[in-house]
């Protein structure tokens, strides 16, 4: 099971209601996993940067290419609601990170610029100039490595449920949702020690410094549900007062997987600042 699917029953154990509170007053607190990805027009895997990235592209010719990159132990299939909706204006790009889903890795420790510098690579490998990226929690964090470092890349950043520093995590959530998950995570490749890794990566880093972020000139919006159990409201906010011309967009009644929490008001809120 994915990591994104596992987190999701984390979640609801984390987030219980009240007594005398049900899920349908309190939305935030429901969460399951997406459906299927629908057949890709071209999938595969890219031999780059010593991996195999898994990868797979829908709505080919479309429209301008959009790049999902999901969040961490997880894959691409959490973009099960929103590839068949993009997919009709756009051409979709949508990738397992290294060592997670069904891509590979080596024994270079995880940092968020690798897996940055993976999706570049991928791009390259696909003969895709320029993409607006959309990122989910990891994936966030991925897209403003890019936007920092290739800015060129990128037409426009979404990043969903992303912070710069440890800081802007609640550590409890964070702790009590990894302990809930050590079984039936995303295996990946099957090396041994991949959570550890990752879960080293998220206690350390990202770590971007104001400087860092006030260099980024790719139109970005930063996007949190009101209800996030994992990044500070001050958090998301000092991020989109950093980055120049940031939009702050804050989801109404979703937590941190708004994605599938509430799938047309995040796709509403993609195609308002991306564009169908």
């Amino acid at each position: 099971m994915a990591f994104a699917h596992r987190l999701a029953a984390t979640l609801l154990l984390l987030l219980l209601p009240a007594s005398g509170e049900t899920s349908l007053q309190q939305p935030w607190r429901h969460a399951s996993g997406p459906p299927p990805l629908p057949v890709a027009d071209e999938s595969g895997f890219a031999p780059i940067r010593g991996i195999q990235m898994h990868y797979a592209v829908f709505g080919k010719g479309h429209g301008a290419p959009i790049l999902l990159v999901h969040g961490g132990m997880g894959s691409g299939d959490v973009w099960g609601y929103e590839v068949p909706e993009l997919s009709r204006t756009h051409e979709v790009i949508v990738a397992d990170s290294r060592g997670q889903g069904r891509s590979t890795r080596t024994n270079i420790p995880f940092t968020y610029h690798l897996m940055a510098e993976d999706y570049v690579a991928l791009l390259d490998y696909l003969g895709i100039a320029k993409v607006a990226l959309v990122g989910f929690s990891d994936g966030g964090i991925i897209g403003i490595d890019i936007a920092i470092h290739h800015p060129e890349r990128l037409t426009k950043l979404f990043a969903q449920a992303a912070n710069v520093s440890p800081s802007g995590l609640f550590p409890e959530t964070v702790t009590s949702a990894m302990n809930d998950a050590q079984e039936g995570v995303t295996k990946g490749d099957g090396m041994p020690g991949l959570q550890a890794a990752i879960e080293t990566m998220w206690a350390t880093q990202p770590n971007y410094t104001a400087a860092e972020l006030r260099s980024i000139r790719v139109p970005t919006a930063i996007v949190v549900g009101d209800h996030d159990e994992f990044i500070k409201p001050s958090h998301s906010r000092y991020m989109a007062e950093t980055i120049p011309g940031a939009k702050l967009v804050v989801l109404a009644n979703v937590s941190h997987g708004a994605l599938y929490q509430n799938p047309r008001q995040y796709l509403d809120a993609i195609e308002r600042f991306i564009g169908s």
